[in-house]
């Protein structure tokens, strides 16, 4: 369990009762009897808040401020103090403490102030982050974002096909990615540092197709939607993958490819020659997990592309959001973040109204379909990694109409 809030205090009494405060607001408090107690856990990767009485035997809080800015000067420190200590808690935080609440204080004000320290502390660290990904050059974790199972596979399926020097095809549904997904495989590739040219297929004449190539010489030729290539072009690059290309071919596609072939709408030597190495991206229904992920991080662009302040989500929207079925996917999830910075998230109204009961139900049902996905349609693995009795996600399927084999892929 992580640790979120570290209190530090000599008097037994009130720190025990500031650790009950913060238990019962269902956060992680560490307390310590002294700095000397206190010491190890002040450190530049504490994700939480450091709460310290001022006054104690030995080194004070005002030492504590000092040692922990010293570790990391963006450690949130919000000190205790009594009425005659809120000068030298002025001038505490005159050098860098977060804040200071004078003793007895009410456990409301208290919450409130640990609450801000902590979403202090979770930006600073997250900026962290993603700002060593910048530095590392991992595309796949900077780019393809998700916390799920889902979205760990698919940034393992990226990097280890961008290793591979081969033809990649990405299919995904409608407004899940495909040409990211396509650009992240370049430049997680040894030709990263080549040119990346994206090409439409529909309409795309052989002798426009041939100057790709030449335009991407080195690099990664990306061409999107590769069913709606025009036949006589189609044979040009089925050919050009036999003789060799000067590029890698990424083939992108939102359709069914085998039907297409089997419709005659894509050629066959065309299609095997780009299909021996796929990469499928899951769609949000697959993976509702993701959304409130992926919803921050849309709002925060929104946010810099329409210069305003990025405005608080509370957890009911995400739930909200997290109850609809999002068919155009990612695509459909940015336009709603634009919606939502420029204060009109209409979509959100059918959501809002169901109540709790039924946007559960639907976040229930989200969840369960995202199991199934995930294991293949074995209902008991589902039922395994949801940590679910066999019965009891039976019953769940029964309730909802679920029907796992229709998850077998």
């Amino acid at each position: 369990m992580s640790i979120r809030v570290l209190v530090v205090d000599d008097d037994a009494a009130v720190r025990d009762a500031v650790v009950q405060t913060l238990e019962l607001a269902d956060l992680d408090p560490l307390a310590a009897g002294s700095f000397v107690a206190a010491k190890d856990h002040i450190t530049p990767d504490f994700d939480g808040v450091i709460l310290s009485d001022m006054r104690m035997p030995g080194r004070d809080g005002f030492h504590l401020l000092q040692y922990a800015l010293a570790q990391d000067r963006d450690l949130p420190v919000i000190l205790l103090t009594g009425q005659g200590d809120i000068p030298t808690a002025v001038d505490a935080m005159a050098k860098g403490a977060f804040g200071f609440l004078e003793k007895p204080c009410a456990p409301a004000d208290l919450l409130a102030t640990v609450e801000r320290g902590l979403k202090t502390r979770a930006l600073v660290l997250e900026n962290r982050r993603l700002r060593a990904l910048v530095h590392s050059g991992d595309a796949a974790e900077r780019m393809l974002f998700g916390q799920s199972e889902l979205a760990h596979t698919l940034r393992a399926r990226v990097r280890q096909l961008a290793a591979v020097e081969t033809q990649v095809l990405v299919q995904g549904a409608p407004g899940t990615g495909v040409s990211k997904v396509a650009e992240v495989v370049h430049l997680c590739s040894p030709r990263s540092k080549a040119p990346f040219v994206k090409r439409a297929s529909a309409g795309l004449e052989p002798d426009a197709l041939r100057e790709a190539f030449k335009e991407a010489q080195a690099g990664s030729l990306f061409i999107d939607e590769i069913s709606q290539m025009p036949a006589a072009t189609q044979m040009t690059l089925a050919s050009a993958l036999e003789g060799g290309l000067p590029c890698r071919l990424i083939a992108g596609s939102t359709q069914d490819l085998q039907a297409a072939v089997d419709n005659g709408l894509l050629n066959a030597d065309l299609y095997y020659g780009i299909e021996m190495m796929p990469v499928r991206i899951p769609s949000l229904s697959e993976r509702p997990e993701d959304i409130p992920v992926l919803f921050r991080h849309y709002v925060e662009q929104a946010a810099e592309q329409a210069g305003l302040s990025t405005p608080e989500i509370s957890t009911d929207h995400l739930a909200a959001l997290m109850a609809q079925d999002w068919p155009g996917n990612a695509r459909s999830l940015m336009s709603a973040a634009m919606r939502f910075v420029l204060g009109m998230p209409e979509d959100m109204a059918e959501a809002a109204e169901l109540g709790l009961s039924e946007q559960l139900a639907r976040v229930e049902r989200a969840l369960l379909i995202a199991a199934l996905g995930r294991q293949n349609g074995h209902a008991s693995a589902a039922a395994s990694a949801l940590k679910l009795p066999r019965k009891t996600f039976y019953d769940k399927l029964a309730r909802y109409g679920i029907r796992a084999e229709d998850y077998r892929r």
